[in-house]
């Protein structure tokens, strides 16, 4: 995606906007800090890249990326796909679920979880806050 299209995506109203295939696998991510007390075993990094915000930060549409370890998270409303790597996340109180390539996720605002992250995970991601 170039910075132009970027920029209309950015502007773009919450309907409609397409990414190239090659960009969610391929693009280059910022570090995200990661609280130290959310790791609980490893040495895990995240990487991110927002591709569109809602004006009032009301829902945010992006790419993410963690390394192996294990992470604990409160999570908003999200719907991801993962694009490559595999973990296990388990929803305090809810299911397993066992997550790689191709899978389609949804997790609700106040889910405590665990990631337990095997391959470094790649998602493509819609969050509602």
């Amino acid at each position: 995606m170039s910075t132009s299209d970027h920029a209309a995506a950015s502007a773009a109203p919450a309907a409609s906007f397409a990414v190239s295939v090659p960009l969610v696998p391929d693009a280059e991510l910022e570090v995200e800090p990661l609280d130290p007390a959310r790791i609980v075993s490893g040495e895990p990094v995240v990487t991110g890249r927002v591709l569109w915000e809602a004006p009032d930060g009301s829902q945010v549409r992006g790419i993410w990326q963690i390394t192996p370890g294990v992470v604990t998270d409160v999570e908003a409303d999200e719907l991801f796909v993962v694009v490559g790597g595999r973990a296990t996340i388990e929803v305090e109180g809810g299911p397993t679920l066992e997550v790689g390539p191709g899978s389609a996720c949804v997790l609700r605002e106040g889910d405590k979880t665990t990631w337990t992250v095997h391959e470094t995970l790649r998602k493509a991601y819609h969050i509602s806050y």
